[in-house]
């Protein structure tokens, strides 16, 4: 899964712990991503750091990469295959899944390693494309 290219976002991002069935604040929804992931026990919230109070418990910021997709459901390894040079170089992460594509966030201070990780594994490592409408 060598052809693999992964786009690496500007914006950092944090994830916030909030209580089970909490309500997701105004303040996350001002983000360029926006993950919502709610348990019996706690509701994760990934949004832009820069709007998460500071006494949330949060943890960031971290840069996040995106597998260029879509990705095709039956495809197996990729985030296996992304993921392993990352716990060679003792890269931690927090991955997320859409409907289209893995995402992949790593410490901000650790976002270049991480792209030099990738791309001494043979993948490509780009910012961001704009969106063409």
């Amino acid at each position: 899964m060598n052809e693999v290219t992964l786009e690496q976002h500007a914006e950092p991002l944090a994830v916030v712990r909030l209580a089970p069935g909490a309500e997701v604040p105004e303040w996350a929804g001002s983000s360029s991503i926006l993950s919502i992931s709610a348990t019996a026990t706690e509701t994760s919230v990934v949004c832009s750091a820069a709007t998460v109070p500071v006494k949330s418990r949060h943890e960031g910021p971290f840069t996040a990469f995106s597998v260029v997709g879509p990705l095709d459901f039956a495809l197996t390894g990729v985030l296996a295959g992304l993921l392993t040079p990352l716990a060679e170089e003792q890269i931690s992460v927090f991955t997320l899944s859409t409907f289209d594509t893995d995402w992949v966030l790593v410490p901000a201070d650790r976002a270049e390693q991480a792209a030099e990780a990738w791309r001494r594994t043979g993948r490509t490592v780009r910012p961001v494309q704009p969106a063409i409408d």
